[in-house]
């Protein structure tokens, strides 16, 4: 059974394309644009409004794990 998530920027993450640079907002509470390179994220997110995003490479396959 899952666990529920209640951390902004996995739920964020949630629907973030694998093998993707992803651009979050200041609180990492949402997705501000995604791009194949780290240099096309940035480039979306400045377009967006958002100057400094938090920027994160995805994985190309997500792997569920528990501690």
């Amino acid at each position: 059974m899952p666990i529920p998530v209640t951390n902004p920027r996995a739920e964020a993450l949630r629907g973030a394309p694998p093998d993707a640079w992803v651009a979050l907002s200041e609180d990492e509470s949402r997705i501000i644009a995604t791009g194949a390179t780290y240099e096309e994220a940035v480039k979306k997110s400045e377009e967006a409004g958002v100057g400094e995003p938090i920027l994160i490479k995805t994985p190309s396959t997500w792997l569920s794990f528990s501690v």
